[in-house]
């Protein structure tokens, strides 16, 4: 992990002795992004920044809060572990990162990009330099009450290719004034809180604007009946429901 700066900019890939590291970007690589929901009974509002025009993945989109995980991300331990629904359903069609993993690295994203905490009030002695920040606040990871939501691997074409799971967290939930940035990188610009009638009206990635959909529907803040997982591969594109159907997407 490093301290709040671009995930994407860091390499995966170990380097032989004496060769220079470099990256596959042709690699579907993992990433975790959360999707924060603010007053959800009276006027529901959603958490969205702007990636730079020179971003070289998906520039000048809206996008939520997100990034790739880092290989230091599995040695984070979590204050509280993520319900057992979710955990199960991040296990299905995985031979990447654990559940574990994935959570804390949508979490380090979320605090990266925008400054607030998701974690548990806690004593983190120990916390790696990076998460010093996150420590001194007096938190320590948590994922008790984030939800796996959506699933979605971006097609062939684009110069990166990602595996993003999607996870639902309530605004009630996060440490801190909501409406203070000022802890965020630079990474998103124009970090608001959307009004969620309004947000797919904005310059969005097209995974974006189908998770908007599915949120708008929501009920509850709690574990979906199932997990949308678009499943974009070099033969064919499936939308398949984790824990639940299979249907071919045109």
């Amino acid at each position: 992990m490093g301290s709040r700066c671009n995930a994407e900019t860091r390499s995966s890939l170990a380097k032989e002795p004496g060769q220079t590291m470099t990256e596959d970007k042709s690699a579907i690589r993992h990433a975790a992004t959360v999707i924060v929901l603010r007053d959800r009974a009276t006027n529901p509002r959603v958490l969205m920044g702007q990636r730079g025009a020179g971003a070289a993945f998906m520039p000048n989109k809206f996008v939520f809060p997100g990034g790739a995980v880092d290989a230091d991300d599995s040695a984070i331990p979590l204050a509280k572990p993520l319900v057992q629904t979710c955990h199960a359903r991040l296990l299905e069609d995985n031979s990447g990162p654990s559940p574990e993993t994935l959570a804390v690295a949508a979490i380090r994203e979320l605090w990266e990009e925008t400054g607030l905490i998701l974690g548990a009030p806690e004593e983190w002695q120990d916390a790696p330099k990076d998460w010093s920040g996150f420590a001194k606040a007096g938190f320590r990871p948590s994922a008790e009450k984030m939800y796996f939501f959506f699933r979605a691997i971006t097609p062939p074409g684009p110069p990166r290719r990602f595996d993003a799971r999607f996870f639902l967290v309530d605004a009630d939930q996060l440490a801190g004034d909501l409406d203070d940035f000022s802890g965020a990188s630079d990474e998103l610009s124009h970090l608001q809180w959307v009004p969620l009638d309004e947000a797919r009206a904005l310059n969005l990635p097209f995974i974006t604007s189908i998770v908007l959909g599915e949120l708008a529907a929501l009920r509850e803040i709690q574990p979906p009946a199932s997990v949308p997982f678009f499943k974009n591969q070099d033969e064919e594109s499936l939308f398949l429901r984790l824990n639940g159907s299979e249907q071919q997407y045109q």
